[in-house]
């Protein structure tokens, strides 16, 4: 405990599109929030980048805004949380902190060649047997060497130790430290192919294999742990760094999936499954990840991962570049407007595909576009298909053997009853969502709390999980395989 009551839990949510940052009570209440959504950057087709600095700024600025809000009830924040946007990937100098080029993002597929030429050198079984991940420019690995061959002296000062490299959970505990903490958590340096999950440890053969110097590497913590003190003249007064996890693992603690066969369900920029596969790793027949959960007191959870590139992105796409909508709460109201789809299905591979396809080349398509489809249409087939992505990654798990009873969901998507209920009737489960839906934040405050005493164990975590509804099928088997049909064609159409 710190000398402050009651104390608080700031919780910073770095995510794809916006930095956002909450804070927590005990009860899990939130007792303040802020937001900001900052530039995506397309240099070129298929990539994506971010200004680490614009990242900063604005994890800065909603955190400070969220701490000062908090402390002006009475109480006082005690701990820092960090959930985060995972495999972006950043290499700053030691010296300044100054990044040396734009982060590369998850999405980004600019280094699908570089994947391709290991692929066919017989890399994938190696490195799928020890990070549990597949060959894909998705993840960290390709994105850090990428960066290193493209600026100018990056390999030379990164062998003189001069050149960091971190996920975004470790640039951001970099500059809330003030360069006094180089450290990344299990779950993050488990997405970054260079992590070896069976020995947790950085796999020097993988950072061979990959050309990442080890030099560049952050030390790697348990999800609850010490990761420094925030740097006084950040909030006023240093405030303990206490857990971290990437943002799906983050959510998956927030929906309390802490016994083997819990599952849950975000819908964010894109839509992750994850399911807890218990102490041993599950490996996939049927192109899942097999990841870590989490890692609570040295010991390691795992999981099994479906990662959907596009879900909220693709209303993102009607609002922005379509600009048929206004924001996304529009969505539903158009969706419900038509009895049908009509045979309108979008396949949003704006970046390529992900689970179950993995199809970097892939890009998006609309089928069924007829005279009179208009902005119902898109919205609707929007909406739609990131149920039927979901659905893929449903049947995938199932042919692996996992059998799930009910689905947990939360994100910004699951408040739209609509889509929450062509969910459960795509799927034939039941969908239960909770009654804080920002579940991503309030798992990285359950593990600073844990950290900082003011949990017990996952046991209290899970006692405060709270149903705020529960979506039932009731969709007719026939009706329901016409949409997957109109789904798999257009699917097909898109991959072929």
């Amino acid at each position: 405990m710190t000398e402050y009551e009651p104390p608080y839990i700031l919780a910073i949510d770095q995510g794809t599109t916006s930095s956002r940052a909450i804070v927590y009570d005990q009860s899990g209440r939130a007792v303040t929030s802020a937001q900001e959504e900052f530039a995506q950057i397309y240099p070129r087709d298929g990539w994506v980048e971010h200004d680490p600095d614009e990242i900063w700024r604005t994890t800065l600025a909603t955190a400070r805004n969220a701490f000062t809000e908090a402390e002006k009830t009475g109480g006082a924040v005690g701990a820092v949380g960090i959930a985060n946007q995972r495999e972006t990937t950043v290499l700053w100098e030691r010296a300044s902190g100054a990044p040396i080029h734009h982060a590369i993002v998850w999405q980004d597929r600019r280094t699908a060649d570089i994947c391709e030429t290991l692929r066919n050198d017989g890399a994938e079984p190696h490195v799928a047997a020890r990070t549990g991940l597949l060959l894909d420019p998705y993840f960290s690995a390709t994105k850090a060497a990428w960066i290193l061959d493209h600026v100018e002296d990056a390999r030379a000062r990164a062998g003189k130790n001069e050149i960091a490299f971190g996920t975004i959970d470790s640039f951001l505990i970099w500059r809330l430290t003030n360069g006094a903490v180089h450290a990344t958590d299990a779950t993050n340096a488990s997405r970054t192919s260079l992590y070896n999950i069976h020995e947790n440890r950085w796999d020097e053969a993988l950072l061979e294999k990959f050309r990442v110097p080890g030099a560049v590497l952050p030390d790697v913590f348990d999800c609850a742990a010490d990761y420094g003190e925030t740097d006084a003249e950040i909030f006023g007064r240093p405030i303990p760094i206490c857990g971290v996890a990437g943002d799906q693992q983050a959510a998956a603690i927030g929906q309390a999936c802490f016994e083997p066969g819990a599952i849950k369900s975000t819908y964010g920029t894109g839509c992750f499954v994850l399911i807890h596969t218990g102490d041993r790793v599950v490996e996939s027949a049927n192109k899942l990840l097999s990841t870590i959960a989490y890692r609570l007191n040295g010991e390691t959870a795992y999981a099994l991962e479906g990662s959907i590139f596009v879900a909220g992105a693709a209303v993102q796409w009607l609002r922005d570049e379509l600009q048929i909508i206004k924001s996304a709460d529009e969505t539903a109201a158009l969706a419900e407007s038509l009895e049908s789809n009509e045979g309108v299905y979008l396949v949003p591979a704006f970046t390529g595909l992900g689970a179950p396809h993995w199809s970097p080349t892939a890009r998006g398509l609309v089928t069924g576009l007829t005279r009179g489809a208009g902005k119902a249409h898109l919205a609707r087939a929007a909406l739609e298909s990131v149920v039927y992505q979901t659905a893929d990654l449903m049947s995938a798990l199932s042919a692996d053997g996992a059998s799930p009873k009910t689905l947990r969901v939360d994100g910004g998507m699951v408040a739209n009853d609509w889509t929450m209920q062509f969910l459960a009737d795509i799927l034939g489960l039941p969908v239960e969502r909770p009654k804080i839906l920002e579940t991503t934040a309030l798992g990285a405050a359950c593990l600073a709390g844990l950290q900082a005493g003011y949990f017990q164990d996952t046991n209290e975590i899970a006692e405060r999980w709270r149903l705020d509804a529960r979506f039932q099928p009731a969709m007719s088997p026939a009706e329901r395989e016409k949409n997957l049909s109109g789904w798999k064609e257009a699917l097909r159409r898109t991959l072929s």
